[in-house]
């Protein structure tokens, strides 16, 4: 908090996992929130946001949108809209509690793997280059409908 940046997790806890790292950026980003402390909020969102994997993709889903960081949770919808993905995310605890924690969550989840399908038969029908960023073809941004 002092030092605006994250403490080296392998460091304090002499373990070398990602994991280790995720759980804790995690329960910093939820008291970074509750005590209003923006700049280590945004620092561990950022640190999610490059750790995300199977494992913990689900239960950062749900803290994303309980404490409405928006970067991070499309980080997250995208990781886990991928089929291969997906089908593993969802054998997972995370995502039982993503499943009862944030049911609002799940159906953004639905839209936007519809979207990216819809997108991938397009792609295939008219070979282009698939873009799932928010852009077109062009690199342009637009604004998905739903």
């Amino acid at each position: 908090m002092y030092w605006d940046s994250l403490p080296d997790m392998q460091e304090l806890t002499g373990l070398d996992s990602k994991w280790v790292t995720t759980l804790m950026s995690q329960h910093l980003l939820a008291a970074a929130d509750r005590y209003g402390l923006e700049r280590l909020r945004l620092l561990c969102e950022s640190n999610l946001c490059e750790d995300v994997a199977i494992n913990t993709v689900a239960t950062t889903l749900a803290l994303a949108e309980q404490h409405h960081c928006f970067q991070l949770k499309a980080v997250c919808l995208k990781f886990v809209a991928v089929p291969e993905n997906l089908r593993a995310v969802m054998q997972t605890d995370g995502f039982v509690y993503l499943k009862e924690s944030c049911p609002s969550v799940m159906t953004e989840l639905l839209e936007y793997v519809a979207r990216v399908i819809e997108h991938s038969v397009y792609v295939c029908k008219h070979g282009i280059e698939p873009v799932f960023d928010g852009s077109d073809a062009n690199g342009r941004r637009v604004k998905q409908r739903l």
